[in-house]
């Protein structure tokens, strides 16, 4: 029996070892485990004081004054004039790259050794970046009605040397580097200039000539450098003057301070055409109601060289006009649109939009789902004899 009794301990001490090494394993494994987190946590924290760091040491750093780049030297120095007025010859730091250093280019000077330290972003007047940008318009071909030959000059002209410049450069010839769309209000010439945009997958910069008449001397010419340099950045990109006649009517003998701050205008305007690579990825286009007003230094070869006219629809262009504009309609079995389209002679493509609206207008307030012909009919009333005869402000305005 005692025999027994000892042989029974040794086992149970090999149990109790067994598990008192689990226990210390267990609690080594929780130690590295809590230790990986410290770590983790250490390093979370030295990349928090680095960046603290970095930011305190930025904020103690002194203001760098802004000043625009005249010239480099060949010794690698520049010649910048400062914000105040003051020219000074200056060196650059050795992180700034050379291609970087353009003469007009702004730049950040250190405030005590006036050491060029960084290239700042190009201004640009708040005006400018407020122009209607779109890029590239959700407006194509099929959105314009009866414009089958315009449409053909301005794939010509437009789309092609943007898409395909290598077939000008085969041929030996040049494309025409400003292009001019001219008719009567609504017949279509900002929608195709937007439909040509999103062919070409081209950013739509649309500006309205009297919003470069500017009131103080220099500011127009400025607005435009501003805007053809925003095209540049953009590009490939379509600039639009719409109502270009604003800024670029005939040059007269007699003329004001006004008008002569147009002309300076205007100046900078065909400057900057003339400076454009005809087979580049800016394109210009202009768009006016009076094209006999224009002066002749823009319509001249190299400039303005390529005019589109858009004349008044015919019967068949309204008729294509109408397809448009009713695709998303629920129209009566009773709808023609030929018969529509002979009774809107004189209608330009706004008019028939409007008419459209109009006639879904009469459906909806006599609680139709449909648009018959005889809400067609009497839009057209409505509309046409507005366009033809429009009312006098006492009847307007009461």
């Amino acid at each position: 029996m005692a025999n027994a009794s000892k042989a029974k301990e040794p086992a149970h001490e090999d149990t109790y070892v067994m598990d008192y090494i689990k226990n210390l394993e267990q609690r080594v494994r929780n130690l590295e485990h809590e230790k990986r987190s410290l770590e983790g946590e250490y390093a979370r924290i030295q990349r928090e004081l680095h960046s603290l760091r970095m930011e305190f040491e930025r904020l103690r750093a002194p203001p760098l004054i802004a000043a625009t780049l005249l010239d480099v030297l060949p010794d690698g120095r520049a010649i910048v004039r400062s914000s105040t007025g003051p020219h000074f010859v200056v060196s650059v730091s050795q992180f700034i790259s050379p291609e970087d250093l353009k003469p007009g280019a702004r730049v950040a000077l250190n405030q005590r050794t006036f050491s060029i330290m960084e290239v700042l972003p190009s201004k640009k007047d708040p005006m400018v970046l407020g122009m209607e940008i779109e890029e590239a318009p959700n407006v194509t071909y099929d959105d314009v009605g009866g414009l089958d030959e315009q449409i053909r000059e301005i794939r010509e002209t437009v789309e092609l040397p943007l898409l395909r410049p290598d077939l000008f450069k085969k041929v030996g010839i040049e494309p025409p580097r400003g292009v001019l769309l001219y008719g009567p209000p609504g017949t279509g010439k900002t929608l195709l200039a937007r439909a040509v945009a999103h062919e070409t997958k081209a950013t739509f910069i649309r500006v309205i000539g009297s919003e470069l008449v500017q009131k103080y001397i220099g500011e127009g010419a400025r607005m435009v450098r501003e805007m053809f340099e925003l095209a540049r950045e953009r590009a490939p990109s379509i600039v639009f003057i719409d109502e270009i006649d604003a800024i670029g009517a005939r040059r007269m003998d007699t003329s004001t301070s006004g008008d002569r701050e147009v002309h300076r205008t205007m100046m900078q305007l065909l400057a900057e055409i003339d400076g454009f690579d005809p087979r580049g990825d800016v394109k210009i286009l202009a768009a006016t109601n009076r094209p006999d007003i224009l002066d002749p230094a823009l319509l001249r070869p190299g400039r303005f060289d390529r005019l589109i006219q858009f004349p008044m629809p015919n019967e068949a262009a309204r008729a294509a006009i109408f397809r448009i504009h009713v695709r998303g309609m629920n129209l009566a079995d009773d709808v023609n649109l030929d018969l529509l389209a002979k009774e809107t002679e004189g209608a330009t493509g706004a008019d028939i939009k409007a008419i459209c609206t109009e006639a879904g207008m009469f459906a909806i307030r006599r609680g139709d789902e449909q648009v018959t012909q005889a809400d067609f009919v009497k839009a057209i009333s409505k509309v046409l004899a507005v366009v033809k005869a429009p009312p006098k402000p006492e009847v307007m305005f009461g």
